[in-house]
């Protein structure tokens, strides 16, 4: 009898439990860089969680307080939730920067499409480039950060190992090496 056996849920679960880890981990340093970004720009925190909230679920916050706690509190379980797509990303085998890439596109594109449909932001097309790239800046502080995170607590799985085999087996591992993935 196996005590272990690779089993399909449990790849899954292991995954959705090393991305939410990641997810935990780039929200704070994205919380970071947006209180670093803030204190120099002399930009307000944003609003845009508790609104979307409102607007979604209903959840209407009695005083200012309250709107910070429930903001802060939304910002956190996103951030966090986001995690997950990183572990799904990482059951195909896609790690290192490519696999931060299509986070990074998965979360900010997310952003520009939900924001302005909940009138929270203006569209991307009509942002000021400043703007655009500190969102863009505080997105990448999130994904490469929870990618690290992911492929550090991933490294050495079954995934890992068949990336690498067929990384092998495509004659890929110079190209990759000048790459740095």
């Amino acid at each position: 009898m196996k005590i272990h056996e690779d089993n399909a849920l449990g790849e899954l679960g292991s995954a959705i439990g090393k991305g939410l880890l990641a997810g935990l981990a780039a929200t704070a340093a994205m919380t970071l860089s947006q209180m670093i970004e803030m204190k120099i720009t002399k930009r307000e925190p944003s609003d845009a969680p508790v609104k979307v909230t409102s607007q979604t679920v209903g959840i209407i916050p009695a005083n200012e307080e309250d709107k910070e706690k429930i903001s802060q509190e939304i910002h956190w379980a996103y951030g966090t939730t986001w995690g997950i797509a990183r572990g799904i990303i990482g059951l195909t085998g896609l790690k290192g920067l490519p696999a931060t890439l299509v986070h990074f596109g998965a979360v900010w594109g997310a952003a520009m499409i939900m924001l302005p449909k909940y009138d929270v932001a203006p569209p991307v097309t009509e942002q000021e480039p400043k703007s655009i790239a500190i969102d863009g800046l505080h997105h990448a502080v999130y994904a490469v950060t929870a990618g690290i995170v992911y492929d550090a607590l991933d490294a050495g799985s079954k995934n890992e190992r068949r990336f690498n085999k067929l990384i092998n087996q495509l004659h890929l591992k110079g190209i990759i090496n000048k790459l740095h993935l």
